[in-house]
């Protein structure tokens, strides 16, 4: 499956956006679905991960109440909305996919699509 990540910007402080992961060459329905982020010289950082299918989802800590990832798995596509942004949001963000959710959730998924900038910024 060939991930493409979208959606990211430049928005001001407490501003949203939301990223789009478009799934092709596979369907969708058969991955569990996660959103990573990264500064430069940093680690990659899990942000959101959606189940196959029950709907069950992870988020970190430092998102929650303010992100929600959902799917629509007749648009073969992962968003992840974004609200109440801050400056410390601002980073490339990576969607990724794995038939496992817990291997999503602990950053080894098989397959990744390139990143989307986002940057919080007055």
């Amino acid at each position: 499956v060939q991930l493409q990540a979208s959606g990211g910007g430049l928005v001001q402080p407490g501003g949203s956006l939301r990223l789009s992961c478009a799934a092709s060459g596979s369907t969708l329905n058969y991955f569990a679905v996660g959103w990573f982020r990264q500064l430069p010289g940093k680690e990659r950082e899990g942000v959101s991960c959606i189940s196959r299918s029950d709907g069950s989802t992870y988020y970190a800590d430092s998102v929650k109440g303010r992100f929600t990832i959902s799917r629509d798995n007749a648009k073969n596509t992962v968003y992840l909305q974004m609200n109440s942004l801050k400056p410390e949001d601002t980073a490339v963000y990576y969607c990724a996919a794995h038939n496992n959710f817990f291997m999503v959730v602990a950053g080894k998924a098989n397959y990744w699509g390139q990143g989307t900038q986002v940057t919080v910024s007055s």
